[in-house]
């Protein structure tokens, strides 16, 4: 291995350091003190230490034993050290930042809605760090992973799915209460939302409908200096009754505003209409998934 991949391996184990300390952090100043429940394991973890003391760091190590092994088998030799390194520095720094006093302390506040909030959306930036370097933390992160490889979902929506039951569970405890649950569920949601957006914002695509006089103009302007497709379809104004062409331009969602500035420029009497699309397959965007046994697609998800 020369010193350029030696530097590659150090910058990746140096950024899932970082994201394992954010994901710790949140749970250690946000989210524990305050009893609120969370998902994963980590949520798992503080379940039983909210109604046993049990340490969280121990909890969390040895479930995550378990489906680390699943994980190593399904993703790869090289996902396995990752996140196997992930673990052991989330269990190290899940045992550390509980006893460091301004970590435990630095949350003044006193409404837990605001500190789900802040907790889950702190914790996402962590994992999505993690993420992009192909590492993990364990738990329902290689569960997601493990689905994202042969279905095309969104990590964020997987989270959500394994962390409802898990966080709900927390209704079971003595003296705990329906509020209780939904600042659970608070926390799940902005995570969620947020590893969504860090993680396929950047694929989300755009259906941009395009009524304008100057169709031959717009459409040569748009495939020629934009470099996008334009297919014009045949239309008639129902009120005129006179046939014109309807633009239609797929493109990610951050050219939106370069092609429509560059649209209101050619003419600024067109008329624009921008809806989501939420999958989009083919040139230029996202392969499609399929299985090799039966040959049937099987991507459904988000871009």
């Amino acid at each position: 291995m020369n010193a350029l991949n030696i530097l590659k391996v150090l910058k990746s184990y140096g950024i899932i350091t970082f994201g394992v300390f954010l994901y710790c952090f949140s749970w250690c100043a946000f989210i524990i003190p305050k009893g609120i429940s969370g998902g994963g394991v980590t949520g798992v973890a503080s379940l039983i230490y909210y109604a046993t003391d049990f340490p969280i760091s121990y909890t969390y190590f040895i479930v995550n034993v378990v489906v680390i092994i699943l994980g190593t088998i399904i993703l790869g030799k090289g996902f396995g050290a990752k996140t196997i390194y992930g673990i052991l520095c989330a269990s190290v720094m899940l045992k550390i930042l509980p006893e460091i006093e301004w970590v435990t302390t630095l949350s003044d506040i006193d409404d837990n809605f605001l500190n789900a909030l802040i907790g889950g959306t702190i914790s996402a930036f962590g994992i999505a760090a993690i993420f992009q370097q192909g590492g993990s933390t364990g738990g329902t992160d290689i569960i997601a992973l493990i689905v994202a490889k042969y279905r095309e979902i969104s990590p964020g929506k997987v989270f959500m799915y394994c962390d409802l039951i898990i966080i709900g569970s927390i209704y079971i405890l003595p003296d705990r209460t329906l509020a209780d649950v939904i600042y659970g569920y608070v926390q799940m949601v902005s995570f969620s939302y947020m590893v969504d957006v860090l993680l396929v914002g950047e694929k989300q695509s755009v259906q941009i409908l395009i009524f304008t006089k100057k169709y031959e103009e717009m459409a040569n302007m748009i495939s020629k200096d934009l470099n996008r497709g334009v297919t014009a379809l045949n239309s008639i104004g129902w009120y005129s009754q006179k046939e014109s062409k309807v633009l239609v331009v797929i493109a990610r969602k951050q050219q939106l505003p370069e092609i429509s500035s560059a649209i209101m420029e050619l003419d600024n009497q067109a008329f624009i209409s921008v809806c989501s699309a939420m999958s989009v397959y083919g040139n230029g965007f996202e392969p499609v998934k399929y299985s090799k046994k039966n040959k049937k697609i099987i991507g459904n998800g988000k871009n």
